[in-house]
C-alpha cells in the first residue's frame, strides 16, 4: 500500500466479523472526516495479508502485496502515530493451515505448511510461517503500555439496561483445577539484567553426555531487563490431566480445558496436545504407531485427529469406547459436535472462562444441557484468579450489574513485555538435560534439569516499558481518584523483580499510600468487594493478566468486552485505539453466511474513532477533527440511549442499521454544534437526508437478512462481495458515498 504515514488516521484491515462491519463503517468514516480534510489510510494486517506479504517470491506481481504490519510497526514509534486497530485472528496451526488452503483455492500459489519439514527449503518455510501463527501482530504495534476502561457512558447504559446472569448459589460444583506443582509458577527464576551482564545472550540446551545445543542465539538483553526461565514437567502435567478427567467424573461435571493456544502459541498448543492425549490416553497406548502414520498430531486437536483416523474403523470404536468411560464435555457447539478439544483455538481463556462465570459457573454438554463444570487451567500463575471469582460469587451471589462500580486496566505490555509461552523463546526439551541461558560476558543466569518433552520458557520485560508503566499508573489514579491494585505477586520470582521497580516510583512520587501491591488471588477478592459496594478499582498488571483482566471485569460489567474503551498511549507519543476483542468473531461470521445477519458490534469502533478524533485534534491542532470527535460521543451516547445496537436473532438490527443511526446522529451532532458554523451548515443536509431517508434505508437493510450470503472467503473475502452484502442499501450508499 501507499505509505503510510501520509493519511492522518490508519484503520486497519484484519479479519471476520470487525472486518465485514468495516465494509459497511469505513464509507461512513471517510464521508464525515473529509469536512475536516482528514485522510484514512487502510493497512493490511489481516492473517491473509499476512502470509501473502510473506511469500512474494511465491506470487505473481499482482498478487503480491507490501508488509503493511512491518511498516505499522515503525510508524508507532512516530509522535504523530494515530492508529485504530481492530481485533486480528491470532492464528493456532489450524487456522494458519485454513488460511493457506483458501488462499491457495482462490489462485495463491504459496507453500504448504510443513508440520514437520525436511530439509533447509521446508524449514526456511516453517519459520516464516511460525513468524505469523500466535499473537505476531501485537507485539509489533504495542509500542506502549495499556489503558483499558469502560466509556462512561457504556457503563451508565449496561447500569440502566443489565444484560443477562446466571444465578450462582453455594452449592455449585464448577471449580478450578491447575497443578498443585512442577508447574510455569513453581519452577520460574528471574532477574534484572546489570551493565556488566548486558548484550546478546544463548538459550542453550546440554544434553546428558554434555553436548551443548543452541537453542536461541543472539538474544538481546538490556541493562534493567527483568529476564525470567521456568519450565513445566511433561510428566507432572500427565499426572495431573488425568487425575482431573476422574476427578470429573466423580464429581458428575463437565471437562474443560481452558488455555490460550493463541497468544502463548508454542506452550499452549503443547499443552492443548496433552491434553488430548490425556482423553484418548487408551487409544495412544494402543494404536500410537497407527495415529503417527496417519500424521496424527495431538497439538492440533481432536478435530483434525478425528478427520485423518476417520478411515479406520478399529481406532475409531476404539475412540468412541473410550468417550464412553469419560466424563461429559464442555461444548464450543453441541448441534455440530464440536467439542472443548477440537480445536485450540477454539476455547479461549479469556473469553471461555468469563462466560462460564457469567453464566452462573455453568457450561453446555454434549446434548446442549446446562450444567456445572471442572475448568482444568494446569499452570497456577493465572488461573487463581478465576478460582477466587468462582469462590467469590459461590459466597456473595451473581454481580449486581445495575449498582455494580467498574475494574479500569492499566496493563504492562510495551516492547512485546511478558511474551511468555510465546516463539522464539519456548521450547520442547528435546532430551533429558539442562536448559540455561548464558549471558554474552559468559555468566549463567539461569539453568533447569528437563525431561524430554518439559516445556521451557523465558521471557522479558524492558526497563523503559516498566517505568512508563508505571508513570501510566499513577496518572490514572490521579485522573480518577479510584482504589489502585498492582497485582504483583511477592512469592512468585518475576512479580518480585518488577516490585523492585514499582516500590521505590511509587515512594518517589510521594504516592506510595495511594496503592497496593497484592498477589492475583487477593487482588481479585479485593476489586470483586470494591465494584460490589459500586465503587471503582483500578487493576495495574502484566500484560498476560491484561489480556485475561479486560475481558473479565467486561464481560461481567458490561455483558462484552467489545464495548471498552482501549488506548495504547504510545511511548514516543503517538496514539494505538484499540476497538476490543474478537473472540466470537467466527460465530458471528457463520451467522452472516448463513442468514445475512451480522451481530457485531461496533460500539468499541465507536469509541475508538472519538478518542482518534480528538487526538489528532490535540497533536494536528485540527479544530475541526476535535467538533467531529466530539459529535462522535454524542452518536455513541445516541446509539446507547436509543438501543440501536445490534440483535442477535435473523430479522432484527443487525451492525448495518446500527452503522445507519450512528451516521444518523453523528450528523445531527454535527449540524446542531456551535463551535464550528460552517461545519454545522456542511452537515446539515446530509443529517436531513439521513432522516428523510429512514423508512427506506431500514426497510433496504432488513430486506437484505435471511437468505445466505456469499463473501467469496473466509479468511479473505472478496471486496466485491464484502461491500455488496455489507452496504445493501442503495438510498444510504446514495447519501454517504
Amino acid at each position: 500500500m501507499a505509505d503510510l504515514s501520509k493519511p492522518d488516521i490508519l484503520y486497519t484491515i484484519v479479519d471476520e466479523a470487525p472486518e465485514l462491519a468495516s465494509a459497511s463503517f469505513l464509507p461512513i468514516i471517510r464521508k464525515f472526516v473529509s469536512a475536516a480534510g482528514i485522510t484514512v489510510g487502510t493497512p493490511d494486517i489481516s492473517l491473509a495479508g499476512r502470509i501473502i506479504s510473506t511469500f512474494p517470491e511465491y506470487l505473481t506481481e499482482e498478487q503480491r502485496q507490501s508488509d503493511d504490519l512491518a511498516a505499522l510497526g515503525e510508524l508507532v514509534k512516530t509522535p504523530g502515530a494515530n492508529v485504530i486497530k481492530l481485533p486480528n485472528i491470532s492464528a493456532s496451526v489450524p487456522q494458519l493451515v485454513a488460511a493457506i488452503e483458501e488462499l491457495q483455492a482462490q489462485g495463491y500459489a504459496l507453500p504448504d505448511y510443513p508440520e514437520e519439514p525436511s530439509g533447509d527449503e521446508e524449514k526456511a518455510v516453517r519459520a516464516k510461517y511460525d513468524g505469523i501463527k500466535g499473537s505476531a501482530v501485537n507485539p509489533v504495534l504495542r509500542e506502549g503500555n495499556s489503558d483499558r476502561r469502560s466509556a462512561r457512558a457504556v457503563k451508565n447504559y449496561a447500569q440502566n439496561n443489565p444484560h443477562s446472569m446466571g444465578a450462582w448459589t453455594g452449592d455449585s460444583k464448577t471449580k478450578v483445577s491447575s497443578m498443585p506443582g512442577n508447574d510455569f509458577y513453581a519452577n520460574e527464576v528471574s532477574a534484572t539484567i546489570t551493565a556488566a551482564q548486558a548484550g546478546d545472550a544463548k538459550i542453550e540446551f546440554v544434553a546428558k553426555d554434555g553436548t551443548v545445543t543452541v537453542l536461541k542465539d543472539g538474544w538481546p538483553l538490556e541493562e534493567g531487563t527483568v529476564a525470567d526461565a521456568t519450565f513445566m514437567s511433561a510428566k507432572a502435567l500427565g499426572a495431573f490431566l488425568a487425575e482431573a478427567i476422574e476427578d470429573t467424573k466423580a464429581d458428575g461435571t463437565m471437562f474443560s480445558l481452558h488455555m490460550k493456544a493463541t497468544m502463548m502459541k508454542v506452550s499452549d498448543p503443547i499443552i492443548f496436545g496433552h491434553a488430548v492425549k490425556a482423553w484418548l490416553a487408551p487409544v495412544f497406548e494402543q494404536f500410537g504407531a497407527e495415529m503417527d502414520a496417519l500424521g496424527v498430531n495431538p497439538n492440533s486437536g481432536m478435530g483434525d485427529l478425528l478427520d485423518r483416523v476417520s478411515g479406520n474403523a478399529e481406532i475409531m470404536a476404539a475412540i468412541e469406547a473410550v468417550t464412553a468411560e469419560r466424563p461429559s464435555m464442555y461444548m464450543v457447539d453441541s448441534d455440530k459436535g464440536i467439542t472443548n478439544l477440537h480445536v485450540p483455538s477454539d476455547v479461549i481463556i479469556d473469553a471461555s472462562m468469563p462466560a462460564v462465570i457469567r453464566a452462573g459457573g455453568k457450561g453446555w454438554d454434549e446434548t446442549g444441557a446446562k450444567g456445572d463444570t471442572n475448568c482444568v487451567i494446569p499452570d497456577r500463575c493465572y488461573a487463581t484468579v478465576y478460582d477466587e471469582t468462582i469462590n467469590f460469587f459461590k459466597a456473595n451471589g451473581a454481580l449486581d450489574v445495575t449498582t455494580a462500580g467498574a475494574v479500569a486496566n492499566v496493563g504492562l505490555m510495551a516492547q512485546k513485555a511478558e511474551e511468555y509461552g510465546s516463539h522464539p523463546t519456548t521450547f520442547e526439551a528435546p532430551a533429558d538435560g539442562t536448559i540455561r541461558v548464558v549471558l554474552a560476558n559468559g555468566e549463567t543466569l539461569h539453568s533447569h534439569d528437563v525431561e524430554a518433552g518439559d516445556i521451557w520458557r523465558a521471557c522479558t520485560v524492558k526497563k523503559a516499558p516498566i517505568e512508563n508503566w508505571i508513570e501510566l499508573a499513577l496518572d490514572r489514579q490521579r485522573l480518577t481518584g479510584s482504589e489502585a491494585i498492582f497485582w504483583l505477586d511477592a512469592n512468585r520470582a518475576h512479580d518480585a523483580e518488577l516490585i523492585k521497580y514499582v516500590r521505590p516510583a511509587l515512594e518517589a512520587a510521594g504516592k506510595a499510600d495511594l496503592f497496593q501491591i497484592m498477589a492475583p488471588r487477593e487482588a481479585t477478592a479485593q476489586s470483586l468487594a470494591t465494584i460490589t459496594s459500586g465503587k471503582d478499582s483500578i487493576a495495574i498488571t502484566g500484560n498476560v493478566l491484561r489480556d485475561y483482566l479486560t475481558d473479565l471485569f467486561p464481560i461481567l460489567e458490561l455483558g462484552t468486552s467489545a464495548k471498552m474503551l482501549s488506548i495504547v498511549k504510545l511511548m514516543n507519543g503517538g496514539g494505538l485505539f484499540e476497538t476490543g476483542a474478537g473472540g466470537s468473531a467466527p460465530k458471528h461470521v457463520q451467522q452472516l453466511v448463513e442468514q445475512n445477519h451480522l451481530r457485531w458490534d461496533s460500539m468499541g469502533e465507536f469509541c475508538a474513532l472519538g478518542e482518534s478524533l480528538n487526538f489528532l485534534a490535540d497533536v494536528k491542532g485540527n479544530a475541526r477533527a476535535g467538533v467531529l470527535g466530539r459529535a462522535a460521543e454524542d452518536a455513541t451516547q445516541g446509539i446507547l440511549d436509543h438501543n440501536k445496537s445490534p440483535e442477535r436473532k435473523v430479522g432484527q438490527p443487525d451492525n448495518r442499521d446500527s452503522h445507519y443511526w450512528f451516521a444518523r446522529y453523528w450528523a445531527d451532532a454535527l449540524a446542531a454544534q456551535s463551535d464550528d458554523a460552517d461545519l454545522a451548515a456542511e452537515f446539515a443536509p446530509l443529517a436531513k437526508a439521513l432522516a428523510d431517508g429512514e423508512e427506506a434505508i431500514l426497510a433496504e437493510l432488513a430486506a437484505a437478512q435471511g437468505p445466505a450470503a456469499e463473501i467469496g472467503g473466509y479468511y479473505r473475502p472478496s471486496v466485491e462481495l464484502k461491500a455488496k452484502v455489507m452496504r445493501p442499501s442503495a438510498t444510504l450508499n446514495a447519501i454517504v458515498d
